[in-house]
């Protein structure tokens, strides 16, 4: 188990340093204690099941949120053959916040867009913790012009808390940035695939989400405002994150049943840090099918279904 336990995995935590003590004991003294261990082992699995397949919507922010929880750093080398990283605005200067490049998955040529927090200390700063700049955005935009120059689909990796709010983003015309990039999107005659694979806040997230398919990894969240914000602004409050989180419906299943999501990845049992190689070959093969049924239509059909599919939502039936 990672050594980051979160709150709700405490059970499994107990039960796997038990394990650990077993197995030395039996180790130390020559007992055997095999049906205890096959006992000990039983019961992991069964705890794991009964907590990893009943979580609440808070426990799965918790898990997009996993420091060990896989990152678009992490995704790229596993998933895309000949990468290149492309840099910079041509305006300002490059925001490392946010990466961008062009590669190959399977027989697809293609560009990528992810953002991207950081795992240590230092890389954490240098990435501004996923916080994108003005200048990061229009990165984005610049490389999504390259795509529809060449006429390669667009894939965008979606990890944020949200875009940097600091004097010099708005001095820089942050706001403006984010509207360039929704505008520009809603129109580019390439497909788009957007991937929430772990925090989607606001229009930080939205500003290179605006696609022909939305694919959320199961432990993941999108929506305008972070519970907590929300619980700041409307209980004054920010213990009420909780109840915030399941008035607000911000998680995969619910992006899907509200009609938001086109698709869920299912992640291995317990959050894809537990196995980046699995969720790696199920994220690149949905990918894949995705970018294949989108080929199919032509520039016109694909902005008709693009426009459609938001003007659908928030439309009761």
């Amino acid at each position: 188990m990672s050594k980051y336990i979160l709150d709700f995995e405490e059970p499994i935590r107990i039960l796997e340093k038990k394990l650990v003590d077993l197995k030395s004991s039996s180790n130390l003294s020559g007992v055997n204690l095999e049906d205890s261990i096959s006992s000990i082992h039983y019961q992991i699995e069964n705890e794991k099941n009964r907590i990893y397949n009943n979580l609440t919507r808070w426990e799965r922010i918790q898990l997009s949120r996993h420091p060990m929880r896989p990152h678009t750093v992490d995704y790229i080398p596993l998933i895309i053959n000949d990468w290149i990283e492309l840099h910079g605005d041509r305006k300002y200067s490059d925001d490392p916040s946010i990466i961008t490049g062009i590669g190959q998955i399977d027989k697809f040529k293609c560009v990528l867009i992810g953002q991207e927090k950081g795992r240590d200390t230092k890389d954490k700063l240098y990435r501004n913790f996923g916080m994108v700049r003005p200048e990061g955005y229009r990165k984005a935009k610049r490389i999504m012009k390259i795509a529809e120059k060449f006429k390669l689909p667009i894939i965008t990796f979606i990890d944020t808390p949200g875009a940097y709010p600091g004097i010099g983003a708005e001095e820089r015309g942050q706001a403006q940035a984010i509207a360039d990039n929704l505008f520009f999107m809603s129109r580019i005659k390439v497909p788009i695939i957007s991937i929430v694979i772990g925090e989607g806040a606001s229009g930080g997230a939205l500003a290179i989400g605006l696609s022909d398919k939305i694919l959320c990894l199961e432990h993941t969240w999108y929506s305008v405002i972070s519970p907590e914000g929300c619980a700041s602004i409307l209980f004054r409050d920010t213990s009420k994150s909780i109840e915030a989180a399941n008035s607000m419906k911000v998680t995969s299943n619910d992006l899907y049943d509200m009609g938001i999501a086109d698709e869920i990845i299912n992640e291995p049992l317990g959050g894809a840090h537990h196995n980046i190689h699995s969720m790696s070959k199920s994220l690149k093969s949905t990918i894949i099918k995705n970018i294949d049924n989108l080929l199919k239509l032509n520039s016109d059909e694909l902005i008709d279904a693009r426009l459609e599919k938001y003007n659908r939502i928030g439309k009761l039936n």
